[in-house]
């Protein structure tokens, strides 16, 4: 009972962990992963986009809290990249803040490529926001400075607190390099002050009995941040962010072409 009682929490109390880790199982065959992949970078590539947002789905909807699709978020930034035979291409790097598989309760920021990104989800399906382009402009050049470094804590919670300190996970990196955008500044206290004031968080729609148990059985769920009720960053809500005051800003959903 108890061990059936843990599997379920760990379930419902995960909107970012099994989705915020490197090197997941793939659950599609090789093929589609690279053409979806493909795929997902002409759709950027038309459309102009030197920085998106880009999300996917590393667990089934059916093992999502009410609210949430989309369980890994992270930057595509248009590049030269150098391939393995020394050519220099054009396509697009994923910014990413990967939790680690050994310590689940630490993260690490780490660049990888769209076949990476999608290598093991559990639906070929993205999640995409194209801010608009005088916030990609500053976007790209915070994402190239030390203070894409400097926001990342390495303490991880798959419910981390958006608008608090000591606990992030990939959504709340995110959210933080956008706001360090906006604001032109690397300075966290004021970029938690304006979060607190403009963008509205995901409540996390767990009990608080099992969010209380969660967190005593699992490394990677903590509520040290959690001063209230329970809330998260999320694909959505970082959208409708931007959506808000970002005059120019696009979202849209990808999926394969049939």
């Amino acid at each position: 009972m108890r061990q059936l009682l843990l599997i379920l929490l760990l379930i419902l109390t995960q909107p970012a962990a099994a989705g915020s880790m490197a090197n997941a199982p793939p659950q599609f065959p090789v093929e589609q992963i690279i053409k979806f992949s493909k795929q997902v970078e002409k759709t950027l590539a038309a459309k102009g986009a030197r920085v998106a947002v880009l999300a996917r789905v590393g667990r089934p909807a059916s093992e999502m809290p009410e609210g949430m699709h989309f369980t890994h978020v992270s930057f595509a930034v248009y590049s030269e990249i150098t391939t393995a035979d020394g050519r220099v291409v054009p396509g697009y790097a994923i910014y990413n803040e990967y939790q680690s598989n050994e310590k689940p309760d630490t993260s690490s920021l780490v660049q990888d490529f769209p076949v990476d990104f999608f290598a093991g989800v559990a639906a070929l399906e993205a999640g995409v926001v194209i801010p608009s382009p005088e916030l990609q402009r500053r976007l790209l050049a915070t994402i190239t400075s030390p203070t894409y470094q400097k926001l990342h804590d390495p303490h991880y919670s798959a419910i981390a607190n958006p608008y608090t300190l000591g606990r992030q996970n990939c959504t709340e990196h995110t959210l933080d390099v956008i706001n360090a955008a906006i604001y032109q500044t690397d300075d966290i206290r004021k970029i938690k002050a304006a979060e607190k004031q403009y963008y509205v968080a995901q409540k996390v729609n767990v009990s608080g009995f099992k969010l209380m148990l969660g967190a005593m059985f699992s490394s990677e769920i903590t509520l040290s941040d959690q001063p209230g009720e329970a809330v998260t960053a999320t694909f959505e809500t970082i959208a409708d962010y931007l959506k808000k005051y970002d005059e120019g800003s696009e979202m849209f959903i990808i999926r394969p072409e049939q």
